[in-house]
C-alpha cells in the first residue's frame, strides 16, 4: 500500500524500515530454495555448481535426476545411483497421503461440527487434546503410538501409517473448519429443520456448501503434513516401508546424490500449489461470507 501524501517523516521512515525488513525475512525463508531449484538440474553427481552451470553452458544441465526419480534411470554415468525406490516411495507417500487426508478430512470436519455447538459439555478440553499433537514435539508423538500400534500389530503397514498420519492432518482439519464455522449463521440449520429436513439433508444441503472451502483447506494441509512426514514413518514403517520423504533422509545418510534436490524440487512446487489454493480458497470464502477490501 502506498503512503498517503500527508505522511510524516517518521511514517516514512518507519514504512520503509518495515518493507526492508519484511524483504529479507522473504529472502532468509527463500534463499535455500534458489540454490536447491538450480542445483537439481546438474548434470555432475556432486551437489555443488558446475563451471558449465556458472557459466550456463547446456552442457551443465540435465533432467537425469528427475528420470531417476521417475524410475527412468537411462544414463551410463550415473547407473550405480540409479534407484527405483525413488519412484516407489514417490507412489506409496501420495497413496498414504490421499487415505490420511481422506480419514483426517471425515473425523476432522464431525469434530468441528460438533466443537461449535455451545451446548456440547467439555467442548474446550475436547479441542485442546485434539490440537494436542500440533503442540506436543513430534518425537513424543511418534514414539506414542509406536507404542501403541505395536501391541495391535501395526508397525510395519500401511494401515498403521495411514491411521498415524490421519492422527496428524486432523488438528489442522478441525482448526480450519472451526474457523470457518465461527461465521456460519445457526439460524441456517433451524430454518431448515423448521421446513422438515432431516440432519443429513441440512448437513449435505445448507452447512457444507457454506464450510467447504474451510473442509477443503483442512484437507489440503492434512495432505501435505502427510506427504512430507518423515519421523512418523521411521517409527512406524518396516525395513521395506518406503516413502518419498524416507527415501531423501535414507539418500543424506547414505549416498549423496542430486535426487534428493529434484526430489525436494518437487515437494516445494506441490507445496506452493497448494498454497496458492488455499489463497484461493480463503478469498472465495471471504466472498461468501460478504467480505470486501
Amino acid at each position: 500500500m502506498a503512503l498517503p501524501i500527508y505522511a510524516t517523516t517518521g511514517q516514512k521512515v518507519w514504512h520503509y524500515t518495515y518493507l526492508t525488513i519484511c524483504a529479507l525475512v522473504l529472502f532468509f525463508l527463500i534463499a535455500p530454495l534458489i540454490v536447491v531449484i538450480p542445483l537439481s538440474f546438474t548434470s555432475g553427481v556432486f551437489l555443488s555448481f558446475t563451471p558449465e552451470m556458472l557459466s550456463l553452458d547446456p552442457e551443465g544441465f540435465s533432467l537425469k535426476w528427475y528420470k531417476n526419480m521417475l524410475g527412468m534411470c537411462n544414463d551410463p554415468s550415473i547407473k550405480t545411483m540409479c534407484s527405483d525406490k525413488w519412484k516407489t516411495g514417490a507412489i506409496n507417500s501420495a497413496i498414504i497421503a490421499v487415505a490420511a487426508t481422506a480419514l483426517s478430512t471425515g473425523l476432522g470436519t464431525v469434530a468441528a461440527i460438533g466443537l461449535s455447538n455451545p451446548l456440547m459439555p467439555f467442548r474446550k478440553i475436547i479441542m485442546a487434546t485434539l490440537i494436542s499433537p500440533l503442540i506436543v514435539p513430534l518425537i513424543i508423538t511418534a514414539s506414542g503410538m509406536f507404542l501403541f500400534y505395536a501391541k495391535v500389530n501395526l508397525i510395519g503397514t500401511y494401515t498403521g501409517l495411514i491411521l498415524a498420519h490421519a492422527a496428524l492432518g486432523t488438528p489442522f482439519v478441525v482448526i480450519t473448519v472451526t474457523a470457518t464455522l465461527s461465521g456460519f449463521d445457526r439460524n441456517l440449520v433451524k430454518a431448515s429443520q423448521n421446513l422438515g429436513a432431516n440432519v443429513f439433508t441440512t448437513f449435505f444441503k445448507v452447512q457444507m456448501p457454506l464450510i467447504l472451502p474451510g473442509v477443503i483447506s483442512g484437507g489440503l494441509f492434512a495432505f501435505i503434513t502427510s506427504f512430507d512426514e518423515v519421523v512418523v514413518v521411521l517409527f512406524m514403517g518396516g525395513p521395506e516401508t518406503v516413502t518419498l520423504p524416507r527415501q531423501m533422509w535414507s539418500g543424506i545418510r547414505q549416498e549423496i546424490s542430486p535426487t534428493i534436490l529434484a526430489a525436494a524440487t518437487c515437494l516445494v512446487l506441490i507445496s506452493i500449489l497448494l498454497l496458492t489454493t488455499l489463497e484461493l480458497l480463503r478469498r472465495r470464502n471471504e466472498r461468501l461470507r460478504g467480505i470486501t477490501h
